[in-house]
């Protein structure tokens, strides 16, 4: 399959024009929110019950665990997630019987454009008027839960409007967007802990101490009961299945189809969410569907075929994840770490980052399982970072680091290489480089 230009892709003009309505990308604040929600008769007072998803590393896959567990029990589920990889109607999914879909080009255009009339031509960034659409959107489908993502932090992101959540959702907290959100681990974490609301339930993955204490401190505040990895809930492995216990009892099932030991603690966290709303009653054959059929796209995923593939040397493995935090780069290494153990092979990290990004503190993660590295560029993204900044960042660490015009010129340098072991080939650093490659590898999210 191969997608159409990004130019030729229906959706994109109306993009461009809304993203014209603010001179910022980002400008965290709640005031133009409750302004054009208001004018919509507030459409997130109509939606169906919201489980709210915050923190640094792991919110999309915990999403896909609470998802795929929830369809599983036979219930409806929209889903609100950002940023998408190729195409903006990732971000939209509506929940129906026997599974769901993604808004398709005209209903979202028609929610889009009617947002677009109300807010009219007043300043309001583009997430601020996504967000806003997926309400419309939301409230117009029956559905028996909404699983909605925050973008940036939690305080002051678009989708803190939601006044009453069933259940409020912490991933691990790590250090990220410090121009926005403070450079402490406490100051970020108090940002994410800001979507706990008064009496709703709080569940939490394991965190650093500092950050547990905020967030401790804001669920006390709030009276909202805290169910905390480790604490109220444990997951681990043993013998390669997944094993949860809480105060309800223990449940042994199959590993995660999602890799990394990462992902059992994604999916741990969201077994806790389930378990902790009452309203909710999940059976077991539920969760062992849930847990075993779980996707998300850009997350240590394996790209077996497509045309990217075919550009690789022979033999190879070509993985693809979205990380782009020291914590992302950590889990990714462990999980490449996990695969050297089962099966050895030389490995070759391709990384593109963004200019606001840690590289040196993201490539460290790498240097004890490679020392070759190739740097490529992000298309079509102003603010990413030159592949020189990013190769001086991997020599400093003592890697080999060359630089190449794209991820298939890369590939193709590999290909003329002569190895013992085919090659396992890591394409990370990014989301915006992850969807980048999928748009042309002809593999999009679906």
């Amino acid at each position: 399959m191969n997608l159409p230009a990004a130019n030729s892709r229906p959706l994109d003009g109306l993009i461009a024009r809304l993203s014209a309505l603010h001179p910022k990308q980002i400008d965290l604040g709640l005031d133009r929110m409750h302004r054009l929600l208001a004018r919509l008769d507030h459409p997130e007072r109509l939606s169906p019950p919201v489980i709210h998803v915050a923190g640094t590393n792991g919110k999309g896959s915990t999403i896909a665990y609470l998802r795929a567990t929830l369809e599983a029990a036979g219930l409806r589920v929209h889903v609100y997630t950002s940023p998408y990889l190729v195409r903006i109607n990732e971000c939209f999914r509506i929940g129906e019987t026997g599974g769901g879909r993604l808004a398709d080009d005209a209903g979202l255009r028609r929610v889009l454009e009617h947002c677009e009339q109300v807010n009219a031509g007043e300043p309001i960034t583009i997430f601020e008027m996504q967000t806003a659409a997926a309400f419309c959107l939301f409230a117009e489908h029956d559905a028996d839960v909404v699983l909605l993502e925050t973008g940036l932090g939690g305080r002051l992101d678009a989708t803190n409007v939601v006044e009453q959540p069933i259940a409020t959702v912490i991933a691990p907290i790590s250090m990220d967007h410090m121009e926005f959100l403070g450079d402490t681990l406490a100051s970020i974490a108090g940002e994410k802990a800001a979507i706990i609301k008064r009496g709703v339930p709080v569940i939490c993955a394991e965190q650093a101490g500092e950050a547990m204490t905020v967030i401790e401190t804001q669920a006390k505040r709030m009276r909202a009961p805290l169910h905390a990895a480790g604490q109220q809930w444990h997951v681990g492995v043993e013998r390669g299945r997944l094993v949860y216990q809480d105060e309800r009892g223990l449940m042994d099932l199959a590993a995660p189809k999602l890799f990394g030991r990462h992902q059992f603690d994604n999916a741990g966290l969201a077994i806790a969410t389930l378990r902790a709303i009452e309203a909710f009653k999940i059976g077991m054959p539920a969760f062992e569907a849930g847990i075993v059929n779980a996707e998300w796209p850009a997350r240590m995923q394996r790209l077996v075929t497509g045309t990217l593939v075919d550009h690789g040397p022979k033999g190879c493995e070509i993985w693809l994840d979205g990380g782009h935090n020291a914590e992302g780069g950590r889990v990714a290494a462990a999980a490449l770490g996990d695969l050297e153990e089962r099966v050895s092979r030389p490995l070759v990290v391709i990384a593109g980052m963004m200019a606001n990004k840690d590289a040196g503190a993201f490539l460290a993660n790498f240097a004890g399982l490679t020392r070759h590295i190739i740097a490529v560029p992000i298309p079509d993204r102003d603010s990413a970072m030159p592949p020189d900044r990013l190769a001086d960042a991997g020599r400093a660490l003592g890697m080999r680091v060359e630089n190449a015009a794209g991820v298939e010129a890369a590939l193709h340098a590999l290909s003329r290489l002569v190895y013992e072991v085919p090659p396992r080939i890591l394409i990370t650093g990014s989301l915006y480089l992850a969807g980048h490659v999928l748009a042309i590898n002809g593999t999009p999210p679906g």
